[in-house]
């Protein structure tokens, strides 16, 4: 696959996340899935920085050519994709937080995993493999809702309090 292929992926990739953010924006607890896309923005960007200057991964087509990380991953679909999963886990117990994780999780790392074999938009360095990817989405995904879990209660402790 070429470069014009990979940037034009990039591209449609791009206005599907940004219309996918909106549409789910709209929902019900606009303040929660907010906090959910950010929350996850920070984490991804955090992670992804750490992995490029380690040489773990390195993104050689880019959409925005001065970040090191994938800014369209850490910025629009990792966190649209977080968002919904929140969505879909917000009555869940232990068991269906964990279950519907990997269900988000899976398809994300095989996405990932074509996407480094067949292209030049990821390229796995030193000992990183798709595997690695999977816990980093999977566990990034729980902490995620686990920080949701403890702000959702936070706020009901408040509001019943008067506080």
């Amino acid at each position: 696959m070429g470069r014009r292929f990979e940037t034009n992926l990039l591209r449609s990739l791009f206005i599907f996340g940004i219309g996918t953010f909106f549409h789910l924006v709209r929902k019900p607890l606009i303040k929660d899935w907010l906090i959910v896309f950010f929350l996850k923005s920070y984490i991804a960007t955090f992670l992804d920085n750490l992995l490029v200057r380690k040489g773990y991964l390195k993104y050689p087509v880019k959409l925005f050519k001065t970040f090191d990380v994938s800014v369209l991953f850490s910025y629009i679909i990792f966190p649209v994709s977080c968002v919904y999963y929140n969505q879909q886990t917000r009555n869940s117990g232990l068991k269906g937080i964990l279950m519907k994780s990997l269900i988000f999780s899976v398809p994300s790392a095989i996405a990932e995993h074509f996407l480094e074999k067949h292209t030049q938009l990821i390229k796995y360095k030193k000992s990183w493999n798709s595997f690695y990817s999977f816990i980093s989405i999977f566990s990034t995904f729980l902490l995620t809702r686990g920080i949701m879990g403890v702000i959702s209660k936070s706020a009901v402790k408040q509001k019943n309090t008067g506080s």
